[in-house]
């Protein structure tokens, strides 16, 4: 029924930006609440931002003042610009888009930030 595709990952030096796309495809008829998760090796998986359907915005503390979500309604795509990276950023991340009480992930876009 929905589909999301992750792009934007790579290698970035510590402090360098990078930015994630996310795009939803599928049956959505209205604006939903998305965000963005990251789980890397031997973690759990863990909230990073979220952003409802009016553009309220949430941050996990570790990327406040860091990483920005944002969000192009009419193309039903989610955005994470990530700046001053640090090696402890180095995750999977993934999209998920909430319909209700369900949730539809994307496959994940690697992030490795090392020098």
């Amino acid at each position: 029924q929905v589909q999301l595709v992750e792009s934007g990952g790579g290698l970035v030096q510590p402090g360098g930006s990078l930015r994630l796309s996310c795009a939803a495809s599928g049956s959505i008829d209205r604006i939903y609440p998305m965000g963005w998760y990251r789980q890397g090796p031997g973690k759990q998986r863990d909230l990073v931002a979220t952003i409802s359907s009016s553009g309220s915005t949430n941050y996990a503390d570790s990327v406040k003042g860091r990483f920005t979500i944002s969000r192009e309604n009419a193309k039903n795509t989610v955005f994470l610009q990530m700046n001053s990276l640090k090696p402890e950023d180095t995750a999977v991340y993934y999209c998920k888009i909430l319909f209700g009480l369900k949730a539809y992930w994307g496959q994940g876009t690697r992030v490795t930030v090392s020098s």
